[in-house]
């Protein structure tokens, strides 16, 4: 199966679990792997044959923004059921990251796969 990425999407949005998180938005990062057959579009050089990765990107950051998520983990797996219901993707993978002050300025990242059920 082909791959298509799409990497360092950055949007702002409102998710954590402490009273602080609630009221400003933070930075989150998104990467993505999605299983695509690019055969018809290459055969043809027609977008209507492929993932329109810009539709995706759009859907993506619109869904994250108005989120106000407590855990990644739940915006990662709401976020993944949409993508692979509004685009028919075989499979994905979604890498999920946020900010965290633990030691000094490091980055909280999960990393999930899906498929069709």
């Amino acid at each position: 199966m082909d791959k298509i990425f799409l990497n360092d999407l950055k949007i702002d949005a409102i998710i954590g679990v402490y009273e602080w998180e609630r009221k400003t938005h933070q930075t989150l990062g998104v990467d993505l792997e999605m299983d695509w057959d690019i055969g018809p579009a290459a055969a043809s050089d027609d977008i209507k044959q492929t993932l329109d990765y810009g539709e995706v990107a759009n859907t993506i950051v619109r869904f994250v923004e108005k989120s106000e998520y407590q855990l990644i983990e739940t915006l990662a797996e709401d976020l993944c059921q949409l993508l692979l219901d509004k685009f028919s993707i075989p499979k994905l993978k979604l890498t999920l990251s946020k900010p965290v002050t633990l030691y000094g300025q490091n980055t909280a990242k999960i990393m999930i796969e899906r498929s069709q059920s």
